[in-house]
C-alpha cells in the first residue's frame, strides 16, 4: 500500500486511545479490536510489544495497553481535525503540530530521541524512512508517560524510528 492509497482511519481519542484501541487493554482485548487470533510477532523489549498486520504495533506497562505505533505507509491514518498525521512529509506535520498547540494551547515537549510531542494530546510525532524519502510516523501514548520524565526518556523506540531532521546513527 503507499501512502496515497485508501487506508483505514482511525480516530484519535486523546487519553482515551486511537481507532477500536482503548489504553488500559489487555492483550486479548486488543486482539479482539483489531479483530485477529493475535499478533504477528512479540518483541522482547522493555515493554511489552506486539506487531500486527496492517502496520500498528503496540506496547504494554504492567500488561495494559499504554502506546501505540502507526506504520507510516501501511498503518491506519489518524487525523487531527481533518490533517492526515501519517504518511507525509515530517516538515509539514510538525509545523501543523505547533500551529495548532498554538492555537490550542497545547503543551509541546521534544522527547529524547527529538520527537515533538503535544503532551495533553498523548502525540508524538516520528519519521520513518521509506525508500529514500521520510515520511511521518504518529505515535499515542497515555499522558502520563509523556508528563513523567522517567517514561519519557524511557518512550518505546523501534529500530526504524527516527527524526527527520536529525536522524540517529547505528
Amino acid at each position: 500500500m503507499s501512502a496515497r492509497e485508501e487506508r483505514l482511519r482511525w480516530e484519535f481519542l486523546p487519553e482515551v486511545g486511537l481507532g477500536p484501541l482503548r489504553f488500559g487493554m489487555g492483550p486479548a482485548e486488543v486482539a479482539d479490536a483489531l479483530q485477529v487470533s493475535g499478533p504477528h510477532e512479540q518483541v522482547g523489549a522493555p515493554y511489552g510489544q506486539e506487531d500486527f498486520a496492517d502496520g500498528v504495533k503496540v506496547f504494554y506497562d504492567a500488561g495494559r495497553l499504554a502506546c501505540v505505533a502507526l506504520d507510516a505507509v501501511t498503518g491506519p491514518q489518524v487525523l487531527l481535525e481533518g490533517f492526515a498525521l501519517a504518511g507525509r512529509d515530517p516538515a509539514q506535520v510538525q509545523q501543523f503540530l505547533l500551529d495548532y498547540a498554538a492555537e490550542h494551547g497545547s503543551s509541546l515537549l521534544y522527547t529524547p530521541d527529538g520527537s515533538l510531542s503535544l503532551t495533553d494530546l498523548g502525540l508524538l510525532l516520528r519519521s520513518q524512512k521509506v525508500g529514500d524519502v521520510w515520511l511521518s510516523r504518529p505515535v499515542l501514548v497515555m499522558e502520563q508517560w509523556l508528563e513523567s520524565e522517567y517514561y519519557r526518556d524511557r518512550l518505546p523506540l523501534e529500530g526504524t524510528t527516527t527524526t527527520a531532521e536529525s536522524p540517529r546513527s547505528s
